[in-house]
């Protein structure tokens, strides 16, 4: 990240001890050491919350290609793709069509899931 080689962090500390006196520094130290921990842990969680985002739109993708190509002779990989949003959405709504069995929905098709979240949001709600 930074390129700070060892004389450099010589001099940074003998100004650290000459500045801050000898009781103050290993405080400071930790300090900075407790920033630099939860900025790098900031870091992953977004690094993680944008790349499950972006794994998140490439199905998306693939859903809208397929529902294109009128779910016939499409890819390996679009299938895959299509059978995890179809798992999704029936585990999304298995707890709410137990709760209410005058609802029945079916996960048979793709245009419904979004329909299916909607009903589960508002199920939630209620």
């Amino acid at each position: 990240m930074f390129d700070i080689g060892f004389w450099e962090i010589v001099v940074i500390s003998v100004l650290g001890l000459l500045v801050l006196g000898p009781e103050r520094l290993p405080v400071a130290i930790r300090t900075v050491s407790t920033w630099v921990k939860t900025i790098k842990g900031a870091a992953n969680s977004v690094k993680d919350e944008l790349s499950h985002e972006l794994k998140i739109q490439e199905m998306h993708d693939n859903l809208k290609k397929a529902e294109q190509q009128g779910m016939n002779n499409i890819s390996p990989e679009l299938q895959d793709s299509i059978d995890s949003l179809r798992d999704a959405a029936a585990s999304v709504t298995r707890p709410y069509a137990d709760a209410d069995s005058s609802t029945t929905t079916s996960t048979s098709t793709v245009e419904q899931a979004p329909k299916i979240a909607e009903q589960a949001i508002e199920q939630d709600k209620k």
